[in-house]
C-alpha cells in the first residue's frame, strides 16, 4: 500500500468561494469576476501580490448550500481579462490541497484564512496493485473519451504519470456531481482518491450502457412503425387497383387539382413542384393529415398571380401632376419616383425590361417624423404609376415567420406577409408599403428585420423563397416603399439595401398650402359642411400652423381644423351661428382656445426664459422632428453648495461629457474671455435641461451649454432671437453635427431669427427651403468665441455680482 508523508506549510490566503463548483489540483478554470465574492478574492490576492513577489494566490473553497468544505485548493491567478462572452474574468490554476484553519485579516473585502498545505508522496517504484489501478482508470477514461470523440484528450490522459494527478484529472468530468467532486477533494490519500475516481467512472459507464440499450430498443420500435406504415400504403395501392378493375369511382378531387394545375399559367418550376404535390395527394389516404396540408398549399399556389402584371403609366408629366395634386412639398420623393418612371420608360422602349433575370424594381426608405405624409405618399405613387397598392404593417412584428412564412410541417402554417401582399394585389408588380419598418422587434422567434434582407435586395429578390411555398417568387418588379420615424432603429445591413429619402417636415408656408388644399376640404366633408359654408382665411391657417400646432407634420393641424369645424357645425345646429361663416385669425380663440406655442419673441421681455443670465437656446432633433431646447445654468453659494458639476434633465453619457468639456474650456480660457472663473473652484455648477421627463443625448448642445455658462459668469443675457447647435471641443473648436434642416425648421417655427451652426455644416444649408433661409440669419462659426460674440447681449449686470 502506498505510504503518505504529510509536510505542512502554513499559508494565509483570501478565500474564493465556489458555489456548486469544485476545482481540483492541476485544473485550469476561468472564473467570472462579475460575482462579488470572486472579484473581492482576486483583488485582495492581487493587492497582496503587489506588496510581495510572485503571482496572486487565492484559496479555492467549494461552498455547497452555504457550507464551506474543510479542504480547499491553492490557486494561482494566471491572467485577468475578458471571458468569451465579454464579461470580466480571471484564469486560475489549481496547485495543491490546503487544509483550512482559522479565519484571519487581510487587505481588501475578501475573507482571509490560515491554512496548511498537504504534500503527497508515494514509494518508488509503485506497488503492483497501484500500477494495475492506474491502468484500469486510464482504460476506462479512454473508453469514455472515445465515445465522445475527444481524441486529443485521450493522449493527455495517457501521459499523466502521477497517481494523485490522475485522480484529480477526473475533476474535468461533467457527469460528476458537486458532492462527488468534494469527496475527491477531501480524500488526501492519492491511492484512495484514484480508487474513488475509478469507481465513479465505472458507474457512469454502466449507466451509459443502459441508456444506449434503451435508445436501441426505441429505434427498433420506430423501424417497426415505419414498416407498418409502408405495408398499409401498399395495401391502399392494391385496393385502388381493385377498384379500377371493378369500375368503381374513387372520387376525382386529386384529378381536379391536376387539371387545375395543368390549366393554370404557372412558371415551369412552379408547375413541376405543384404536380409533385398532386402526386402526393393521390397517394395520401383520406385519413392522413398530409392531404389537407397539400390541398391548402395547392390552393395558395394556384391563387398567386404568377404571370399577372399591370402596365405602368409612362406619362411622366401626368404622373408628376398626380403627385403634385395629391401632396404639397415632398420634392425629393416626387423627383425619385419621376426618375424611376423615366428610366423604366427608356428601358421598355429599348427592350431592356428584363436584364439577367431581374426587372427594374425599386426599394425606397422614407424616413421622417410622424405626420409628414410618408404613408399617404406611397398610395399616391401607386396611383401615379397605375399599379396596385398593398400596405404591410410591420409595427410590433416579432416573428421571423411573419415575413418568410411558416414551414408546412406546422399546423395552421401560412405564407409570409410578402407573399400574401402579392396575392392580395393580384399582380406581380404592385407598390408594397412596408409601414413602420423601424418598429420591427426581435426575440426568441427570430429577427424579422433579418428576414427582410433578401426581400429588399434588388440583386436577390428575383429568387425569393418563402418557407411555406418553397418555390422561387420573383419580386424584382415590385416597388417597395418602407417608412420609418427613427433612422437609427433600422439595422445597418437592411438600411444599406434601401435608397434613403429623408422627409424632414414642412415649412409654415407648406403647411398653409396643405391645410387649404387638402386638410380643410376633407374635414369640411367629414363635418357635413359644404365647401363654401365655412371659410378659413389664410391668416387664420397660418396662425393655426404657427401658434396652435408646433410639429414637423400636419396631424395636429388637421385635428385643430376638425375641432373648429365641429364647433361651428354644432353652433349652427343649435341656432347660434349663421352660415356661411368666415373665420379670421382673431376668431380662433373662440373655437379652440388660446394658442399653445407663442414664440419667445412675442412674449413680454420679462417673461422670456432668456430674461436672466445663464439661459441659452439650443436646437435638437427628436423622433417628432426638430425642436427648441433651453439650457439653464446656475452657481451654488460657496458656503452651502458643494463644488463640482451637477447635471439634471435625464441626460445621456455623451451630453454629460459635453457639459464637462464646456466647463473645462471656460476654466482654462476664462482670463482670455474676460470671465471671472476663479470662483468656480469653490462653487458648484448646476446645468439643467427642462422637460426632465424626456431623455436627451448627443453632442450638439456643446456650444449651447458653453454659452449658458459664459452668460452666467459674465452677467450678460443671451439674445432671445438666437438659437445655436454645434459640438464643442476642449480647445473651443465648433465641430459639425447632424439634422441641420430639421433644426432650422424648428427654429423658424419657434420664432427664432438668428441661428448659429458649425462652419463645416454650411453645405447642409442647400437642403433647407429657400423661404426659410430668407427669414433666418445663419452664422456658420468655427470657434466658441465667435458664438459668444453673436449670442451674448451687452452686459447689464456687473460681472462681480453675476459671479
Amino acid at each position: 500500500m502506498a505510504s503518505e508523508s504529510m509536510a505542512s506549510v502554513p499559508l494565509t490566503l483570501p478565500v474564493l468561494p465556489l458555489d456548486d463548483e469544485v476545482v481540483l489540483p492541476g485544473m485550469v478554470v476561468p472564473l467570472d469576476l462579475s460575482d462579488t465574492d470572486v472579484r473581492a478574492a482576486v483583488e485582495a490576492a492581487r493587492a497582496a501580490a503587489r506588496a510581495g513577489t510572485g503571482k496572486p494566490r487565492v484559496l479555492l473553497v467549494p461552498r455547497v448550500d452555504g457550507t464551506y468544505a474543510a479542504t480547499g485548493v491553492l490557486g494561482i491567478v494566471e491572467q485577468v481579462g475578458r471571458l468569451s462572452d465579454g464579461d470580466p474574468g480571471a484564469l486560475i490554476r489549481g496547485l495543491g490541497r490546503v487544509r483550512i484553519g482559522a479565519g484571519t485579516t487581510g487587505p481588501g473585502a475578501a475573507l482571509w484564512v490560515e491554512g496548511s498545505t498537504v504534500e503527497e508522496t508515494l514509494p518508488d517504484p509503485l506497488p503492483g496493485a497501484v500500477t494495475e489501478l492506474v491502468k484500469e482508470y486510464k482504460a476506462l477514461a479512454t473508453s469514455w473519451l472515445k465515445k465522445r470523440g475527444a481524441w486529443q484528450v485521450v493522449d493527455r490522459v495517457q501521459q499523466i504519470d502521477g497517481v494523485g494527478a490522475l485522480a484529480d484529472n477526473s475533476g474535468y468530468s461533467p457527469f460528476l456531481s458537486v458532492e462527488q467532486k468534494v469527496e475527491l477533494l477531501e480524500t488526501a490519500d492519492p491511492v484512495a482518491r484514484l480508487k474513488l475516481a475509478t469507481a465513479q467512472l465505472r458507474e457512469h459507464l454502466a449507466e451509459q450502457d443502459v441508456a444506449e440499450t434503451i435508445a436501441k430498443d426505441v429505434q427498433e420500435g420506430v423501424d417497426k412503425q415505419q414498416r407498418e406504415f409502408l405495408l398499409r400504403r401498399q395495401l391502399e395501392a392494391v385496393r385502388k387497383e381493385l377498384r379500377e378493375l371493378n369500375g368503381e369511382s374513387e372520387g376525382d378531387e386529386s384529378d381536379d387539382y391536376r387539371a387545375r394545375v395543368e390549366a393554370a399559367d404557372l412558371p415551369e418550376k412552379v408547375r413541376e413542384a405543384a404536380l409533385k404535390e398532386v402526386e402526393k395527394l393521390e397517394r395520401a389516404s383520406d385519413q392522413s393529415p398530409e392531404g389537407s396540408w397539400i390541398r391548402t398549399w395547392l390552393d395558395t399556389v394556384l391563387e398567386l398571380p404568377w404571370n399577372e402584371r399591370t402596365e405602368d403609366e409612362y406619362d411622366i408629366r401626368g404622373a408628376r401632376a398626380v403627385l403634385d395634386a395629391e401632396h404639397a412639398g415632398l420634392d425629393d420623393v416626387k423627383e425619385r419616383i419621376t426618375e424611376y418612371l423615366a428610366v423604366r420608360k427608356r428601358r421598355s422602349d429599348r427592350g431592356l425590361g428584363v436584364v439577367g433575370g431581374r426587372r427594374g424594381g425599386a426599394v425606397l426608405a422614407l424616413v421622417g417624423p410622424p405626420g409628414v405624409g410618408k404613408t399617404s405618399i406611397a398610395e399616391s405613387v401607386a396611383h401615379a404609376m397605375g399599379r396596385k397598392f398593398v400596405r404591410v404593417a410591420l409595427g410590433g412584428v416579432r416573428d421571423e415567420a411573419e415575413i418568410r412564412g411558416h414551414r408546412r410541417t406546422y399546423v395552421g402554417a401560412l405564407p409570409g406577409r410578402i407573399v400574401r401582399a402579392v396575392k392580395e394585389a393580384g399582380s406581380m408588380n404592385p407598390v408594397v408599403l412596408l409601414d413602420e419598418i423601424d418598429k420591427v422587434g426581435s426575440d426568441f422567434r427570430g429577427d424579422p428585420a433579418a428576414a427582410l434582407l433578401e426581400v429588399l435586395d434588388p440583386a436577390q429578390n428575383h429568387t425569393f423563397r418563402d418557407h411555406y411555398l418553397e418555390v422561387e417568387l420573383d419580386l424584382s418588379d415590385v416597388v417597395f416603399l418602407a417608412t420609418a420615424n427613427v433612422l437609427e432603429a433600422i439595422p445597418e445591413a437592411l438600411l444599406d439595401r434601401m435608397e434613403l429619402v429623408r422627409l424632414d417636415g414642412y415649412t409654415e408656408d407648406e403647411k398653409v398650402v396643405i391645410a387649404r388644399d387638402h386638410l380643410l376640404p376633407r374635414q369640411l366633408e367629414r363635418a357635413g359642411l359644404e365647401p363654401g359654408e365655412v371659410v378659413l382665411e389664410e391668416a387664420a391657417l397660418r396662425k393655426l400652423a404657427g401658434e396652435y400646432t408646433r410639429e414637423a407634420g400636419v396631424r395636429t393641424l388637421e385635428r385643430s381644423i376638425a375641432q373648429l369645424l365641429r364647433k361651428i357645425a354644432a353652433q349652427h345646429e343649435l341656432g347660434d351661428r349663421e352660415l356661411p361663416f368666415t373665420v379670421g385669425p382673431d376668431g380662433l380663440r373662440e373655437f379652440i382656445g388660446r394658442p399653445h406655442h407663442v414664440p419667445e419673441s412675442a412674449q413680454d421681455p420679462a417673461e422670456r426664459r432668456t430674461a436672466v443670465p445663464g439661459v441659452a437656446t439650443g436646437l435638437a432633433v427628436t423622433g417628432a422632428g426638430g425642436d427648441v431646447l433651453f439650457v439653464e445654468a446656475s452657481l451654488a453659494d460657496p458656503e452651502t453648495g458643494a463644488a463640482g458639476l451637477t447635471l439634471t434633465g435625464q441626460l445621456g453619457d455623451v451630453m454629460k461629457e459635453s457639459a464637462q468639456i464646456a466647463l473645462s474650456f471656460l476654466r482654462s480660457h476664462g482670463a482670455e474671455l474676460e470671465l471671472p472663473v476663479t470662483g468656480l473652484k469653490d462653487r458648484g455648477v448646476h446645468i439643467h435641461f427642462p422637460a426632465g421627463a424626456v431623455p436627451k443625448d448627443g453632442p450638439s448642445a456643446g456650444i449651447t451649454m458653453t454659452t449658458a455658462l459664459a452668460s452666467l459668469l459674465s452677467g450678460r443675457l443671451v439674445r432671445t432671437d438666437v438659437a445655436m447647435t454645434g459640438e464643442v471641443s476642449l480647445t473651443g473648436r465648433v465641430l459639425p453635427i447632424g439634422g441641420v434642416k430639421q433644426k432650422l425648421l424648428a427654429a423658424h417655427r419657434a420664432g427664432i431669427t438668428t441661428v448659429v451652426i458649425p462652419k463645416r455644416n454650411e453645405a447642409d444649408l442647400d437642403d433647407v427651403p429657400a423661404e426659410i433661409l430668407e427669414k433666418l440669419e445663419v452664422h456658420p462659426v468655427t470657434d466658441v468665441r465667435q458664438v459668444l460674440e453673436i449670442a451674448l447681449a451687452p452686459a447689464v449686470v456687473p460681472v462681480e455680482v453675476a459671479a
